[in-house]
């Protein structure tokens, strides 16, 4: 058999086991979806730092998968996920309840996000939007997931003290052999893990035993979103720096020229 044809051959196994298979080569429709002119300016404007192309080629995304995005916020990723998967695959948006989980700034989240969809219904109207937040976990049908995404959520969820919990609802949403993708603001490997990650920081190391001990295969690691200017030592953690700005003013041009936090991807794989 030639080498060729054992690729195919693997292709189609993976595929028909349920298995989300790497894009091979350049995705033209992702580029495009990035390029959209309908898409945020200021949120096109963090491209430099976030990298969606990298992140979600990295993240094994291809358009006939069935993607959830947990906590999708203001909507960054939905106005590239949502119209790049449109026509061919499925886009779960795990948004905050509508109750808000007693949190007034969660519904106000959820009205927000739920008005961007309702106002643009040509790219979102088969956006399929479910609840999530802590004891809210059906984010998807069970082994029903290509593809599950988060997006600096990591330390969010350690401080509320269920991080666990949610990682236990990752991987009934996924299929066998279905990836899960991590991005966080990376926390300092010369000091020990705060459980509650107060600072907005998660060590890279201790992400990857979390995810390991729900039961996730550790496949890889990414660098493109990495900052070493970032020291992760500033008086609102990671907060101080752009976009937040929690300082104001003060040494702002400073926080600014340092950038977004160095960060880490992680990809696992559910067996």
């Amino acid at each position: 058999m030639s080498f060729k044809s054992l690729v195919a051959v693997v292709g189609m196994s993976l595929a028909a086991a349920g298995c989300a298979v790497a894009p091979a080569g350049e995705d033209a429709a992702l580029k495009q979806a990035i390029a959209s002119p309908a898409r945020t300016p200021a949120f096109a404007a963090r491209d430099a730092a976030r990298k969606p192309y990298e992140v979600l080629h990295f993240f094994e995304l291809r358009p006939d998968a069935t993607v959830v995005e947990i906590s999708p916020g203001a909507g960054y990723w939905t106005e590239i996920l949502a119209p790049y998967l449109k026509p061919r695959g499925t886009y779960y948006a795990a948004q905050y309840p509508q109750d808000g989980g007693g949190r007034a700034y969660y519904q106000e989240y959820y009205r927000n996000f739920r008005a961007k969809l309702d106002a643009n219904p040509a790219l979102y109207d088969r956006v399929r939007v479910t609840a999530f937040g802590k004891g809210r976990y059906d984010i998807a049908p069970p082994g029903s997931a290509d593809i599950v995404l988060t997006f600096r959520n990591l330390h969010n969820w350690m401080n509320d003290g269920y991080a666990e919990e949610v990682l236990a609802a990752f991987y009934r949403a996924l299929k066998p052999g279905g990836i899960l993708g991590i991005e966080a603001h990376r926390g300092r490997t010369d000091r020990p893990q705060d459980p509650r990650a107060a600072d907005g920081y998660v060590r890279q190391d201790y992400a990857i035993r979390l995810a390991q001990q729900a039961g996730f295969v550790f496949v890889g690691s990414s660098e493109a979103l990495a900052n070493p200017r970032d020291t992760k030592d500033h008086p609102a953690g990671v907060w101080t720096l752009p976009p937040t700005f929690r300082l104001g003013d003060k040494d702002r041009e400073r926080y600014a020229a340092i950038g977004e936090a160095d960060g880490f991807l992680l990809k696992f794989r559910k067996p």
